[in-house]
């Protein structure tokens, strides 16, 4: 490596002091960052593909580098004193190496913090049944299961049992307790650790992703069996959480996944992460639908679409569309009516700014994801 090159350390460095979420090593391009939504470069030239790969492999064990190798994908958490904490995923692009860097915040905002409304805070406070966190890559899932954790094992004498690829943020026990595994480290899959996790009599099960079949499966199972589970799951919106989940499954036995998933099922909250009016980072939009007797019917009879009418009247039972969180940002001066319209399902919806409105601080006020 040329001894004037940047090394890693330095760019993840630069990454977190300038409030980046996301270091991005690509060959033929200079060493980007993520702020406030957007990628800036930190240095002028671009990367070759052997720098690339030095800084790539400079982050990995030789047991790391063996698995990139032989499965082409790898994820993985990097701490340096004094710098950070990073998710990585290591991969190849066009047969060379590349990478992305997640800067892991080093403390845990609070779910209020984070920009959650109140029923959050409820959910939190259920004894068994399936909640799921529902968003696109880098809106923030990861650390509201953290936040939630913090808040449960804070509140009550209880086991948790998380399930995650790679452990990102390093929970404390309080009350109760927190046992973290990592996928690849402690278990060999998600789906592998579900099959065990009962007998570890575990209060909570936290998933950080429902990636397949059999993961939906055992995660449905436990809901049904008295226990809290958390799972994360990459979809717009809460109505689509559903139907992602149903049509995982085969045909035939869609019939019995539906009865079961409206049985467990106690609450889905989406959530977006927009840039800031005045381009100061980003905000967290929300989306909550709490599992009633007409939420249980809708789903039993595959009639999704009525969701988000039921949530639009659903106010006192703790929902909230994503239209009504993006209208209340707007009227907070806290993103722009356009971005509003960007994301609502009906534009029509969003209103004016008010001429004078002071902008509402939040914890992704410098960019985090």
């Amino acid at each position: 490596m040329d001894p004037e090159a940047p090394d890693l350390v330095s760019l993840l460095a630069l990454c977190a002091e300038r409030g980046g979420s996301d270091l991005h090593l690509s060959v033929g391009s200079p060493p980007l960052i993520r702020l406030d939504g957007s990628l800036v470069p930190l240095e002028s030239l671009p990367l070759s593909a052997y720098h690339c790969r030095d800084l790539v492999l400079s982050a990995l064990t030789e047991t790391q580098r063996a698995r990139l190798e032989g499965d082409w994908e790898l994820d993985f958490v990097l701490d340096i004193h004094d710098v950070g904490r990073f998710r990585g995923n290591a991969h190849y692009v066009r047969g060379r190496t590349e990478a992305t860097f997640r800067v892991i915040p080093a403390r845990i905002p609070s779910l209020e913090a984070l920009g959650h409304r109140p029923t959050m805070a409820q959910i939190c406070r259920l004894d068994e049944g399936l909640v799921l966190i529902t968003g696109t890559t880098g809106s923030g899932k990861t650390t509201t299961l953290a936040s939630m954790i913090q808040t449960i094992v804070a509140a009550r004498a209880c086991l948790v049992v998380s399930v995650e690829d790679p452990v990102e943020f390093i929970l404390d026990n309080a009350l109760g307790i927190v046992k973290q595994r990592e996928v690849g480290l402690d278990t060999k899959s998600f789906a592998n650790s579900l099959k065990h996790v009962l007998r570890q009599d575990p209060d909570v099960i936290v998933i950080s992703e429902l990636r397949d079949l059999e993961t939906m499966r055992a995660a449905i199972t436990a809901a049904e069996t008295g226990h809290l589970v958390i799972a994360t799951l990459h979809t717009l919106d809460a109505p689509k959480a559903i139907d992602r989940i149903i049509d995982v499954f085969p045909p035939e036995q869609q019939g019995q996944i539906i009865v079961q998933l409206s049985n467990c099922l106690r609450a889905i909250v989406a959530q977006r992460l927009l840039p800031r009016a005045d381009g100061q980072g980003r905000v967290m939009a929300t989306e909550t639908l709490v599992a009633t007797d007409a939420v249980r019917a809708c789903i039993r009879d595959r009639k999704t679409h009525m969701l988000v009418g039921i949530m639009e009247i659903g106010a006192g039972e703790g929902m909230n569309t994503l239209d009504v969180s993006l209208a209340e940002l707007v009227m907070a001066g806290s993103i722009t009516r356009e971005e509003a319209v960007l994301n609502a399902r009906d534009a029509d919806s969003m209103p004016d700014p008010p001429l004078q409105a002071p902008a509402k601080k939040g914890w992704f006020s410098r960019g985090r994801g």
